[in-house]
């Protein structure tokens, strides 16, 4: 088993399949106005690294780390292959995108993620995110749950 962790640009066949798999996924358990994903395009801007999971050359996870312009950045479109679970995938994907928020010198990352998804709960707890008010331009959603981690 060979997984890599690199940024790539979004825009190639496997991560497209990723973020419909994670559109999809969201739809089954929130609607559409408790969804607040991020299209293709706004994963292409300056300020975003994008981070690509690889499993024998398969792309199999990825997730961004949107800088705010404030000294903060915000986690999005984290998501792994259901196939490819249980092989740490999320946890390398962490721990590249902290790596290069501290690289970047960010004071804190932080994310929205929903009630009903357990797992990315307990994952970001694991890496030392606590519940925070809603943030930027979320307003406050009972599906929503805020977390953040101050860098330091």
């Amino acid at each position: 088993m060979s997984v890599t962790i690199a940024q790539e640009p979004p825009r190639q066949d496997g991560v497209i399949r990723l973020l419909d798999l994670s559109d999809a996924y969201a739809a089954s358990l929130y609607p559409a106005e408790s969804n607040h994903m991020v299209d293709l395009s706004s994963l292409e801007k300056p300020s975003v690294s994008f981070f690509v999971a690889r499993n024998e050359g398969a792309i199999v996870g990825c997730c961004a780390l949107v800088e705010a312009g404030d000294g903060t950045a915000e986690i999005k479109r984290m998501f792994v292959d259901p196939q490819a679970r249980g092989l740490r995938i999320a946890s390398r994907l962490m721990n590249a995108l902290e790596a290069n928020a501290r690289e970047k010198r960010l004071t804190a990352i932080r994310l929205e993620t929903g009630i009903y998804q357990p797992e990315a709960i307990a994952l970001y707890r694991k890496y030392g995110y606590r519940e925070i008010e809603a943030f930027g331009t979320y307003l406050p959603d009972p599906l929503s749950l805020f977390m953040e981690k101050r860098l330091g």
